[in-house]
C-alpha cells in the first residue's frame, strides 16, 4: 500500500486491484455519478480492468487516490488530482459513497490534495469542474479555495470551472 497523504481522519493512497469491488459499488449508485458524465462499471471485472490499466501514477506522478477512513480502514471513495494532457491542466476530483456525504470527507481530502499539488508537485494552477446543478461539489470547491473562472459545456449541460493558483 502506497500512502500519499494523511489528514486528521483520512489516508489517501494509490488504488489497488483489491479496490475493484468498492469502485464498482461506488459507481452503481445513480446519485453518486449523476453529475459526473460517467456510467457505472458493468461488473467488478470491468472495475478491475480499469484499475489494472490506471497509469496516471506512473505517467504523471499523481492521480486519483483511494480515501480510507483511518479509524475503521474503510474505503470511503476517492479524491485526487488528474492531469489532462489535451488541456495541459490538473483538476481536483472526488467521489464518495452517498452515506459518507455531508461529513466533511470531500472537503478534508480535497484540501489535502490542493496543498500537496502546490507544495509537493509545484503545480501552478488547479481547476475543478462541475455541472452547475451540482451545488454540493461546487460548495466543496469553494471551501478549498477555488474561485469561479468560467462556464462550459459539460456533456450537453451547463458546467462551471473553478480554479486556484499557487500562492
Amino acid at each position: 500500500m502506497k500512502t500519499i497523504l494523511e489528514t486528521k481522519r483520512l489516508l489517501l493512497r494509490e488504488f489497488e486491484i483489491s479496490d475493484a469491488e468498492s469502485l464498482y459499488e461506488l459507481n452503481l449508485n445513480p446519485s453518486v455519478i449523476k453529475y459526473t458524465g460517467n456510467s457505472a462499471f458493468k461488473d467488478i471485472d470491468e472495475a478491475k480492468e480499469f484499475l489494472e490499466n490506471y497509469s496516471d501514477y506512473q505517467r504523471n506522478g499523481y492521480g486519483r487516490w483511494a480515501v480510507i477512513y483511518k479509524s475503521t480502514n474503510q474505503f470511503l471513495g476517492w479524491c485526487g488530482l488528474k492531469y489532462d494532457e489535451k488541456l495541459d491542466e490538473t483538476d481536483i476530483g472526488f467521489r464518495f459513497f452517498e452515506h459518507f456525504w455531508n461529513q466533511g470527507f470531500a472537503t478534508e481530502s480535497a484540501k489535502a490534495c490542493i496543498d500537496y499539488g502546490f507544495e509537493e508537485l509545484n503545480l501552478k494552477t488547479i481547476v475543478g469542474r462541475a455541472m452547475k446543478e451540482n451545488l454540493a461539489s461546487i460548495k466543496v470547491l469553494e471551501k478549498i479555495g477555488l474561485q469561479f473562472n468560467l462556464s462550459f459545456d459539460f456533456d450537453g449541460k451547463e458546467g462551471v470551472i473553478y480554479r486556484i493558483d499557487s500562492h
